[in-house]
């Protein structure tokens, strides 16, 4: 999703080259806005950079925009972006299809750029109002970073999506060191304090927009790491570990170390080998949350899947 700074982007899918540019010309002033002439060069370019929204023509040359559609639908990352099909005005039967197979709206051909323009714009303010709602719906009301609810989504679909393409999918879950120890001797509000922090230090290691961090419960946190082997999770959490000394929060009741620390469980997954699965996943990095605290805390360890 773009942030908040960024030009929402708008992708258009014609094979009239003059459709395109007076679409292109009237949304200039509401988004940044891509094309594309054909079905195949579409599907590749959305999903190499997905759009705000996609304006679909119903007909592309020998491909229908049903297709295109139920192609989009079929991809995890895409099908919640809304589709807008231009049609023609006698094609009723085509948006009732449309409709049913979940077309966000209608615009009729031929295009009125003053109409066009009211109806983007509203799509737009929409998806940006929709967006609030899932990140209070989907945010750790405590620290701000995603919430269980937000990292159990993510990992259903990158476990998906590793499936179909073969690549590794690596979890990290960290536990915060004497936890108890820190609330019963600072006291509970300094306890949240804590947890914020120690999140914003794991959060300052998230460095790619596909990695998400999550508070998995209580002090317990998780990273997840799409196309990730188990060398460079380790890598990861070896920086993670830095970062907690160079956070140097002061804990003089824990058994690890003068300051606040995390223990940390590495797993890695090959979600296209039938026997794996995403709790498997989850109960190795557990397992090596598990390792980690019992030989000495502050450190990683990783577990096999």
């Amino acid at each position: 999703m773009p942030q908040p700074s960024e030009r929402p982007v708008i992708f258009l899918v014609d094979d009239d080259p003059l459709v395109i540019q007076l679409m292109g010309r009237a949304l200039a002033s509401l988004a940044e806005v891509r094309f594309a002439t054909n079905a195949t060069e579409a599907l590749t370019r959305i999903k190499d950079h997905p759009p705000e929204l996609i304006l679909l023509d119903a007909q592309l040359g020998n491909a229908h925009g049903l297709d295109v559609q139920t192609q989009l639908q079929q991809d995890p990352l895409l099908a919640p972006i809304p589709v807008i099909f231009v049609t023609s005005h006698d094609e009723e039967a085509l948006e009732v299809a449309a409709l049913e197979h979940g077309a966000a709206d209608f615009i009729t051909k031929p295009i009125r750029p003053a109409r066009l323009v009211a109806r983007i714009r509203t799509h737009l303010e929409n998806r940006r109002l929709n967006r609030q709602l899932r990140l209070l719906a989907t945010q750790d009301g405590l620290t701000g970073v995603s919430n269980r609810r937000a990292f159990d989504d993510a990992l259903d679909v990158h476990w998906r999506q590793a499936v179909r393409t073969g690549e590794p999918l690596s979890v990290l879950m960290f536990d915060v060191d004497c936890f108890k120890a820190y609330n019963d001797h600072h006291g509970h509000l300094a306890g949240d304090d804590c947890l914020r922090r120690v999140a914003q230090a794991l959060q300052q290691q998230v460095l790619r927009p596909a990695d998400m961090l999550a508070r998995f419960g209580g002090e317990e946190f998780v990273m997840l790491l799409p196309g990730t082997p188990e060398a460079g999770a380790l890598h990861l959490a070896q920086r993670v570990l830095v970062a907690m000394s160079d956070l140097a929060l002061p804990h003089g009741h824990s058994l690890a170390a003068p300051y606040v620390t995390v223990s940390i469980g590495v797993a890695c997954a090959h979600p296209a080998t039938a026997d794996q699965s995403p709790d498997r996943l989850l109960q190795a990095a557990d397992h090596g949350l598990y390792t980690a605290k019992e030989s000495g805390r502050a450190k990683a360890c990783a577990a096999p899947v």
